[in-house]
């Protein structure tokens, strides 16, 4: 068959099944999502199918590539219920780049010169890394993010020996891209760029100093702009450049509003050190094998690859240690990638890489020396041992808060008792605001009838068949509803409790009784207890006076 003469492609197939599959069986058949996916699923749905329907309604708080990518397949929502109903919109979101990430492992190890049957285990390896797996399926911005980044890591590693500026412009794309997928990419933009430079300096024979500049700006443009374009945006329609760090919505205030940061300081150094190790139980044996090996060969292709990867850990361990983010473990996933570049790394780089203009600096590869056979082979062995050390440690409360409640569908599960029952009450996370969009969509409403933010409504209203009956931030009319709810129309409040993060609530904000009392215009109909984890009880209010009559 044709399609098996290209490698690449059977990986891509193969990997984006994989996560689709399991993507699909969480969520549809168990119903386990994942808040900021779905969040982000509601609104790509809402570009199209809010009352207010407008590109802007993706918003601001996170970057836009996950949601935008979304927005054509909540297209197809009249057909495929579940696309919004179960998040499958992100699921495929994700398994489309996650499967991307294990195509560039694969080509990271061609372009090495590595033998077939290594790139095959490696890249099998960071393909069924259960992380790899979880995070492939469920539609978090993880995916496009490792996958950019892996994209960025190679152009920018085959870069150091073919001086092409084809891999600059990729590597530069790749990084723009991930810029707007996730803040993170920042980081690795400035030590990327910083790279470049020094090293075009130190081969530069005349102007080193502007062609080391041109070279870093080569890299870096691309996510200056989408930096500057994301900003100018925002604040032009919001008032805000930077949403996630000043908005009631964004990290820093969600911090606060869960009582602040809680811990810092050296503790939260180890704790970050052992989420790293929980990743890649390999690091210690494999990092200081790689870094003599490559101190020896003058091999910049490895310290391309840890600058890329290691400056996103680097930032994700100071933001946790100030405060500004939270101990998940997912924030440090790229650590995957970056071990299983490191098991290619072992073997010194061979062969020539194929470039579309190889530079004044194409430097050409080695092509005598050991063969590192056993060495490779042990680094194998080291990624493959990880896998089951990887997989028990994913089950653990403290070390992985986001996961674990998956191992209560697996036969393996360690938790019992009161544990056994968190972990399926975080399972059950969003079926009663599924419950409470069922309800609502029996009733012969019109639209805009029903105000709700979205702060904790994405789900109701991403599970409603009727998505323009709601009211929401996104709409350009919300303030003005808002403040008078009955004279434009609004029948039913949708409300939380004014503690914790409903503190941030529109709806509490401008009413700050109106869980408790109704804030004197509206009466209670509906008082919904949730069934999920860590999610707030729902009280539907009965907007008083309303035009037209209060009764249904």
């Amino acid at each position: 068959m044709r399609i098996l003469r290209s490698p690449a492609l059977v990986v891509y197939l193969l990997s984006a099944a994989l996560y689709f599959v399991v993507g699909y069986v969480l969520a549809v058949h168990y119903h386990v999502m994942l808040g900021d996916a779905l969040s982000r699923v509601q609104s790509a749905q809402g570009v199209l199918f809010s009352r207010d329907p407008h590109l802007a309604s993706i918003g601001f708080i996170f970057t836009p590539m996950t949601a935008l990518v979304e927005v054509p397949l909540t297209a197809l929502n009249s057909w495929f219920p579940s696309l919004t109903r179960y998040g499958m919109a992100g699921v495929i979101m994700s398994s489309v780049f996650m499967a991307g990430a294990a195509v560039q492992i694969w080509a990271i190890g061609g372009d090495r010169g590595v033998p077939r049957w290594q790139q095959v285990a490696v890249t099998v390896l960071f393909a069924v890394n259960p992380m790899i797996v979880f995070y492939g399926a469920t539609g978090m911005s993880e995916a496009p993010f490792v996958f950019l980044m892996c994209w960025a890591t190679r152009r920018l590693i085959r870069w150091t020996s073919t001086d092409d500026v084809h891999d600059l412009i990729g590597a530069g794309i790749a990084l723009g891209l991930a810029y707007l997928t996730r803040y993170d990419a920042v980081v690795p933009t400035a030590f990327g760029a910083v790279f470049v430079a020094i090293v075009t300096w130190r081969r530069a024979k005349v102007n080193r100093w502007q062609t080391a500049f041109l070279d870093g700006v080569i890299l870096a443009a691309p996510a200056f702009l989408a930096f500057v374009a994301w900003a100018a945006t925002s604040w032009l329609l919001t008032g805000q450049a930077f949403a996630q760090f000043t908005s009631e919505y964004g990290n820093s205030a969600i911090i606060e509003q869960s009582g602040g940061a809680a811990e810092s300081g050296p503790a939260t150094i180890a704790y970050s050190a052992a989420e790293i190790l929980v990743l890649a139980p390999a690091l210690p044996l494999l990092v200081p094998a790689v870094v003599v090996l490559a101190t020896r060969r003058r091999d910049l292709e490895v310290l391309a690859a840890t600058l890329m990867f290691g400056s996103v850990l680097l930032f994700q361990t100071v933001s946790y240690a100030t405060g500004t983010t939270f101990p998940f473990l997912r924030f440090y996933i790229c650590i995957i990638p970056l071990v299983c570049i490191y098991a290619h790394q072992i073997r010194a780089p061979r062969g020539q890489i194929a470039a579309r203009r190889p530079g004044v600096f194409n430097a050409p590869r080695e092509t005598g020396g050991p063969s590192m056979r056993i060495a490779a082979a042990v680094a194998v062995a080291l990624l493959v041992v990880s896998l089951p050390v990887t997989t028990v440690l994913m089950e653990s409360r403290s070390l992985s808060v986001q996961q674990y409640a998956v191992g209560a569908l697996l036969p393996f599960d360690p938790q019992e008792g009161l544990e056994m029952d968190r972990q399926l009450s975080i399972l059950e996370s969003f079926s009663t605001e599924r419950e409470i969009a069922d309800r609502l969509d029996a009733m012969d409403l019109p639209d805009g009838s029903i105000l709700v933010d979205t702060l904790y409504g994405f789900a109701v209203v991403a599970a409603s068949n009727y998505p323009k009956r709601f009211v929401l931030p996104s709409d350009r009319d919300f303030i003005s509803v808002l403040s008078d709810p009955a004279s434009h129309g609004v029948r039913y409040l949708l409300t939380v409790p004014n503690e914790g993060r409903g503190t941030a609530d529109a709806v509490n904000r401008r009413y700050p009784t109106v869980y408790e009392n109704g804030a004197q215009i509206s009466m209670l109909d509906l008082d919904v207890p949730n069934d999920g984890a860590d999610q707030p009880d729902w009280r539907l209010y009965r907007v008083l006076d309303t035009p037209g009559g209060d009764s249904e």
